[in-house]
């Protein structure tokens, strides 16, 4: 069954590739004609949100905070464009590529324009420290938001190493350098270190949500237990503003902007291909059985992550 499937999407990549080689899309599409007035520009954050390079895989995509942030400071430079919405679809990341394009978006706002931040599917954790810092939220009733909390995990493989005959020999120059190691158990003194850089940030998430709902921390604080939230639950708990889709989200960006009439739509940032090539085909479905059949690429536990 797996060789009949590598076959099927050796074909597809193969397809792909010659498909993008004859249209070559370029960075912006724009909805309407004539000289660039009152443009919304529209910021895609697809998959995991992460420090390293955007990148569109198979069957999973992944939003790298420099190519986003950069996109936002394309956003800033042009002057045709009144509003940008960032369009999330996303479980979270880590914390600090959340940072990173949220200190961006802020000058973003700084600059001038408005900013709307628009749910789809998920919007959690890292996504929501992002679209927390929007001027305006607009979730689905269905969507799943909030998970406003921080989580690290480590592996203890003592265990499997000790079936396999495996042993590790450790030389550091001091007690904590190898805090995080799958060979060992964590000492006491090593859970409270991990255990304040949790608190830590997590003050940071409260504190960082307050501001960007014009809250006081400890109206946030009985919301941060990491749960999830449908859109209805939270604009009912005042985590976002609008219950909506995405051309809600356009019109309601192109409204605070002073746009009249149907905003125009500029796409910043890079291209997710296989969204272009598949979208509206059937293909999430396809490219979904494909990676749960396929892939084995496994999550980093020793990094902090907002999700």
């Amino acid at each position: 069954m797996k060789k009949v499937i590598a076959g099927i999407v050796l074909g597809v990549i193969a397809l792909s590739l010659v498909i993008a080689l004859a249209v070559k899309p370029g960075n912006k599409a724009s909805a309407g004609a004539g000289a660039r007035s009152g443009e919304v520009g529209v910021i895609y954050i697809e998959g995991a949100i992460t420090s390293d390079r955007s990148g569109s895989g198979l069957w999973e995509s992944q939003a790298g905070s420099g190519e986003i942030a950069s996109a936002l400071r394309e956003a800033a430079r042009d002057p045709a464009l009144k509003a940008v919405v960032i369009r999330l679809n996303s479980p979270g990341g880590t914390a600090a590529a959340a940072q990173e394009i949220g200190a961006e978006l802020e000058r973003l706002r700084k600059s001038g324009k408005i900013v709307v931040a628009s749910m789809g599917d998920t919007a959690a954790s890292g996504a929501y420290w992002i679209a927390a810092g929007a001027d305006q939220i607009v979730a689905n009733p269905g969507t799943l938001t909030g998970s406003i909390g921080v989580i690290m995990e480590r592996l203890d493989l003592q265990g499997l190493y000790g079936k396999i005959g495996a042993d590790t020999e450790t030389f550091k120059s001091g007690p904590y350098k190898d805090m995080g190691s799958s060979t060992r158990s964590s000492t006491p003194e090593e859970r409270a270190i991990y255990q304040s850089m949790i608190d830590d940030i997590y003050s940071q998430f409260i504190d960082h949500v307050a501001q960007g709902r014009h809250k006081d921390a400890a109206e946030i604080r009985p919301l941060a237990d990491g749960r999830v939230f449908t859109g209805r639950q939270a604009k009912e708990l005042g985590l976002v503003d609008q219950l909506g889709d995405f051309h809600d989200a356009v019109l309601l960006a192109g409204s605070l902007a002073g746009i009249q009439g149907e905003p125009a739509i500029v796409e910043l940032g890079q291209k997710n291909i296989f969204r272009e090539l598949f979208a509206g085909s059937g293909g999430q479905t396809f490219w979904g059985v494909a990676g749960s059949l396929l892939s084995s690429r496994g999550e980093d536990r020793n990094t902090i992550n907002l999700k």
